[in-house]
């Protein structure tokens, strides 16, 4: 039976959750699934990024020709070297995390990531990219689907959404993944408080614990109580943690900094969905100030507060950052000085595990309809990597689960070698 659990857990579970003790043998199992294993945090840009802002081909003369007020200087561009085309490739200029965590050999750049036909729409481009399904023969997500393979009972923490909604990504049949974008905030939600509030906690608990096998919906519903409550004591250990480093004063930053915080308290949390929007730059783009230098900035710095504290608590190992956005943009500047709706864009990938390193080739930016790394009449920058590829490549050697069965298709073959 498909149902949803989104509607008890969300906003911290405002009608039954936190102050609660988890029972001894849920907090038991919590530990047991999750405190040794490997953390996958996606970092989802919302909006559409521009790939050739985030990765420059700084000697490509039509890259500045196309993008006569948007282009990076190539002086400012930060050089991270020369891919298999031997194309010399390099950072935006307010990517300085980045770039250290690349010189450090932790940070991969798979290049032309994308799909087919792209869509333009952010929506379906969101559930594409969420779903792995260009033809959204999926309800759920590759990530949803992931957990449903997970032997049960699965921890009601074993993901954790820093959004206020769930992602398609998320979606699962059977696995409820709570929506905490602030740890502080996840209470129990009680018009009282001293020893009334204790006791309304304690009646919630008792009757969440009754699962009557005759009764299968109202079993569902307290079973989902159950899971939320058995959240409350370790989502509350993690809203005070500040950790090693001084982390930025944006919500990315502090995103991070609580997916940090889970790792180090224990809470047993495996898969973490980060995202920061601003990425839909139709006007005002800018080069070396504007709306786009602030993101650029925003992602460079909070990523690196979030690897440098990784690093100091020993977890860096243990984690993996994958970063992609919806679709990339288009080659030329629009009137606005900003870049509309494009195809093939930029991935990444972090950790300690991670080769660091560029993958897959920079598309010529000639505008000659018959450049055959491009489309859309030269418009756009053709894919050369599924992203479902890069998918493959996570759920195969980092979550160590069969990929094909996932994806619905063997997409291996194609996969970058950054693990």
């Amino acid at each position: 039976m498909r149902i949803s659990r989104r509607a008890f857990i969300r906003e911290g579970v405002a009608a039954v959750t936190v102050g609660v003790a988890a029972p001894a043998f849920l907090s038991d199992l919590a530990r047991a699934q999750g405190t040794t294993s490997r953390s996958l945090v996606v970092l989802y840009l919302s909006g559409g990024n521009d790939g050739l802002s985030t990765l420059i081909p700084y000697t490509d003369s039509f890259y500045y020709s196309r993008r006569p007020t948007l282009a990076v200087p190539a002086g400012s561009v930060l050089q991270i070297g020369t891919d298999a085309a031997r194309t010399p490739l390099g950072l935006h200029p307010r990517l300085t995390g980045l770039r250290e965590i690349f010189d450090a050999g932790h940070l991969a750049v798979i290049q032309r990531t994308g799909y087919a036909n792209s869509s333009r729409s952010h929506f379906q481009g969101t559930d594409i990219w969420g779903s792995a399904s260009p033809a959204l023969s999926q309800s759920d997500g590759w990530l949803g689907r992931y957990l449903d393979t997970l032997p049960r009972p699965v921890d009601a923490l074993r993901g954790w959404n820093t959004t206020r909604e769930t992602p398609r990504a998320l979606a699962s049949r059977t696995v409820a993944v709570p929506a905490i974008p602030d740890a502080r905030a996840y209470s129990f939600s009680s018009p009282n408080s001293g020893t009334a509030a204790t006791d309304e906690r304690t009646a919630a608990l008792r009757m969440a614990g009754h699962l009557p096998a005759n009764r299968p919906q109202l079993a569902f519903v307290n079973s989902t109580s159950l899971s939320a409550l058995a959240t409350l004591d370790r989502v509350a250990a993690v809203a005070n943690y500040q950790g090693t480093v001084t982390y930025p004063n944006n919500g990315l930053a502090l995103a991070l900094r609580t997916v940090a915080g889970t790792m180090v308290r224990g809470t047993g949390t495996t898969i973490f969905w980060v995202q920061t929007g601003g990425f839909d730059t139709h006007a005002q783009q800018g080069a070396n100030a504007g709306a786009y230098v602030t993101l650029m900035a925003t992602v460079g710095d909070s990523v690196l507060a979030f690897y440098n504290d990784l690093r100091n608590q020993g977890l860096l190992g243990s984690t993996l950052v994958v970063l992609f956005s919806e679709f990339g943009r288009r080659i030329s500047e629009n009137g606005s000085q900003g870049t509309d709706h494009g195809a093939a864009g930029v991935m990444m990938t972090m950790g300690g595990a991670v080769r660091g390193g560029l993958y897959g080739t920079a598309a010529s930016l000639n505008p000659d309809p018959q450049n055959p790394q491009l489309e859309n009449s030269g418009g756009d920058v053709r894919f050369e990597t599924d992203f479902r590829a890069v998918y493959a490549r996570v759920l195969e050697q980092w979550l160590g689960t069969p990929s094909v069965p996932i994806l619905g298709g063997d997409f291996r073959a194609g996969a970058p070698t950054f693990l």
